[in-house]
């Protein structure tokens, strides 16, 4: 960078408030965390922003409007708002946010009627935050959601007058003279068996990571024609969509925020070994950050006037610039729990030993037999207790199963334009905007911040309650895929 720019920066910065001040948002996803945290921070840093339209499902209007209020306006996440307007709160709330019937799913997101023409005649910025995060659904939903869905609300951007700024937030392109930001929250499940430094690139139509793990490689491999994956996935839905084991099947095809179950059902006693490479580097994102750079890459791009379309991609990682290592979460976390243990159904602290990692899922495999046969499970003559026990050993190898490509991934998130957006940012919005990742202090975040907000806000418990049901059973089952953490 120049000492002109620099200067420059130093002096105004990207002008994030400005830029939020009088904008109009339509947002999708609006009810997930991530969509909340971000629509917190913009009312609490520009209150004088225009409307923020959400898309909600919902079967009718006065349905979307009562989610608005449970799940939005009264949730916790915005306290500090109702703190600061008081009495006021909610006649700002709802003069500020607009609830929107619809689906991504959907053809034109299911808008009908003046608010569709309303919403594209006055928006400024989308911002699509909408998907399915259970990484082992039904291969048929996934789609639907992830791949038709993004594709519909880019279609409906295209008839939007004003829009300046399309940002699609993945886990994980414009139309008119605007610009696209990806926002990239990264997991390796999107990034398949990708090695080595992965760089803030978009994919083009007919792009594929095998294509691109087999450059040196004389096979050609053919293009994904997305059509026709949705047309499989939809005709294979009719043909066993009575059929339940065959539903399993198809969700096989295709978890959770793998990392937070892991530390729950471990402080619960219920995970003391599992499978992965002690040495490798994980992503933790604090979603605070994840919102402040979406907010900076917005700012940036909306002020810009441009002639053609343009893809920007953006990383918001650790594992390149301040990585953490899997030995030292894990020593984190038996930390946490030593010296803050749950407390079992009869009061008591449940005390947890440091995880075992198993290198591979033979050697976990062979443990989970053997310590079944030395309490004498295998070849008992309780049938019922050696069905329950072969069922939870079934399970565990399933979880484990889910999580390999995480235990093992060897990509590391490269965010040289993340970097770039901090580098012209003024030090007043580093401070009410910031995303430094290599500022976090990892022992801190993980026993005060991370942990904690898990036991608080998941599993809702209060200082020296009780834990029902703590034990050494994983659950299995639907409801354990699609914990909500």
């Amino acid at each position: 960078m120049s000492k002109n720019s620099a200067q420059y920066s130093k002096q105004y910065g990207i002008g994030i408030e400005k830029f939020l001040v009088g904008k109009s948002f339509f947002v999708t996803g609006a009810t997930g965390f991530l969509a909340k945290v971000l629509i917190e921070k913009i009312l609490r840093t520009a209150p004088e922003v225009g409307k923020i339209f959400l898309l909600i499902k919902a079967e009718s209007e006065e349905a979307a409007s009562k989610r608005l209020k449970d799940e939005v306006i009264n949730a916790e996440l915005f306290k500090c708002l109702q703190q600061t307007y008081g009495e006021c709160y909610q006649d700002f709330m709802l003069n500020k946010l607009v609830p929107v019937v619809g689906n991504i799913s959907e053809s034109n997101l299911g808008l009908e009627g003046d608010l569709a023409k309303v919403i594209a005649n006055e928006v400024d910025v989308i911002i699509n935050s909408a998907a399915n995060t259970t990484l082992h659904e039904r291969y048929d939903i996934a789609i639907d959601i992830n791949t038709r869905g993004p594709s519909h609300v880019m279609n409906f951007a295209k008839k939007c007058k004003k829009i300046k700024v399309f940002v699609h937030m993945s886990t994980g392109k414009c139309l008119k003279p605007i610009m696209f930001a990806a926002v990239s929250k990264n997991l390796s499940y999107v990034n398949g068996k990708r090695q080595g430094r992965i760089m803030e690139k978009p994919f083009y139509m007919g792009d594929t990571i095998a294509r691109e793990l087999n450059f040196n490689n004389s096979k050609i491999e053919p293009k994904l024609d997305v059509e026709k994956e949705i047309e499989l996935a939809m005709k294979s839905k009719k043909a066993l969509e009575n059929d339940e084991d065959a539903r399993k099947k198809m969700k096989e095809l295709g978890l959770e925020r793998i990392l937070d179950l892991m530390i729950l059902y471990y402080g619960r006693g219920q995970l003391n070994e599992f499978v992965g490479d002690p040495s490798g580097i994980l992503d933790v994102v604090p979603v605070d950050m994840v919102v402040n750079a979406t907010l900076a890459a917005i700012a940036k791009h909306g002020q810009v006037v441009i002639q053609k379309p343009e893809v920007k991609v953006y990383q918001i990682a650790s594992s390149v610039t301040n990585p953490l290592v899997t030995k030292y979460l894990l020593s984190l976390l038996h930390e946490h729990f030593d010296s803050s243990p749950f407390l079992d159904s009869k009061g008591s602290p449940i005390r947890v030993p440091l995880m075992k990692l198993f290198t591979s899922m033979e050697d976990f495999s062979a443990h989970l037999l053997d310590g079944a046969m030395q309490r004498s499970i295998i070849g008992s003559s309780n049938g019922e207790l050696l069905a329950q026990k072969q069922y939870e050993i079934l399970r565990r190898k399933e979880f484990a199963n889910v999580y390999l490509p995480y235990g093992f991934y060897a990509g590391r998130f490269d965010c040289s334009n993340t970097l770039g957006l901090m580098q012209i940012m003024n030090e007043e919005e580093k401070k009410k905007f910031g995303f430094d990742m290599g500022s976090i202090d990892w022992k801190h975040y993980i026993t005060n911040v991370h942990v904690p907000g898990l036991r608080r806000h998941v599993m809702k418990e209060k200082r020296g309650e009780t834990l029902v049901g703590a034990g050494n059973k994983i659950p299995g089952g639907p409801k354990f895929y699609k914990s909500k953490l």
